[in-house]
């Protein structure tokens, strides 16, 4: 199901960075994915960009064609404008989603050899969950070459000197990608752990552990996002609650971090040649 639809000017007014100007020219679309078992839901859970079109039924869902020099997408191919490249992903979620994905099983040796020999031209930069549950190329039923992929726990972006900022800097800029998405998903095992790990500061005064591992220092990464989502909700105690609406704050939050934390992608948002979106995909 559709749970929620974010613009823009959502976005800006959820931003206290005092950098509500670098959000000119972005589209924040959140989009729900969601693996259903039955076609005729696919029309529920994939909303379209608002700069796009989407197929009507699962019938007009066909498998991935390629119409790529190589039959694998490589440098050799044109470079994709943010809204097509947004289509193609929300494409390809709703043949994951109807079941008539399995793209990859056309990838064979030539393509490989193709990659290889001609480098990779990626349509998008995807900021997803280290979830062994939320395998990006596959709910978006990509091939090798199509999606540059970064993820990690909590799909987190809490530092400006992490590998994450300057891997989208790379794609966006030398590779070329006009596309960003920041992708959270339903039952994240990181925000609530941060949600508990919030709650148990609190309780405890605020005292903060005398050590700390470095997951406890990912986790206290996500406070912000956690108190910001609890702030939302007026204060509710529910750890279940709090991190299920937190999922959507961190989307937010990363795509914010994101933007004050890199001048070149900033830059490239403002001017409208690259475009962020947002999207939550549920575990279902």
């Amino acid at each position: 199901k559709i749970r929620s639809h974010f613009s823009s000017s959502d976005y800006s007014a959820q931003s206290d960075s005092g950098c509500v100007g670098c959000f000119v020219n972005i589209v924040n679309a959140m989009f729900s994915l969601c693996k259903n078992s039955t076609a005729e839901t696919a029309e529920e859970v994939v909303t379209p960009a608002p700069t796009g079109t989407m197929p009507t039924s699962a019938a007009d869902m066909p498998r991935q064609t390629s119409d790529y020099m190589h039959g694998v997408r490589t440098a050799r191919d044109e470079r994709v404008g943010p809204e097509r490249a947004l289509a193609k992903l929300q494409e390809g979620n709703a043949r994951f989603v109807s079941g008539a994905g399995n793209t990859r099983a056309n990838f064979d040796a030539e393509h490989r050899q193709a990659l290889a020999a001609h480098g990779q031209n990626p349509i998008a930069a995807i900021i997803g969950c280290a979830d062994s549950r939320a395998p990006i190329e596959i709910l978006f039923d990509a091939l090798p070459g199509d999606i540059f992929t970064l993820r990690n726990a909590g799909n987190t972006l809490s530092h400006a000197e992490g590998s994450m900022v300057g891997s989208v800097e790379y794609c966006v800029g030398p590779l070329g990608a006009k596309l960003i998405v920041v992708l959270g998903h339903t039952k994240c095992g990181a925000v609530m752990g941060a949600t508990q790990t919030m709650l148990a500061s609190k309780k405890a005064g605020g005292a903060a552990a005398e050590k700390q591992t470095t997951l406890d220092k990912l986790l206290a990464g996500l406070a912000p996002v956690v108190q910001q989502a609890q702030a939302e909700l007026k204060g509710t105690e529910s750890a279940e609650e709090i991190a299920a609406h937190a999922i959507e704050v961190n989307v937010f939050f990363g795509i914010e971090k994101l933007l004050i934390y890199s001048e070149p992608i900033r830059a490239k948002v403002k001017s409208g040649e690259v475009q962020v979106h947002g999207a939550v995909y549920d575990i279902v």
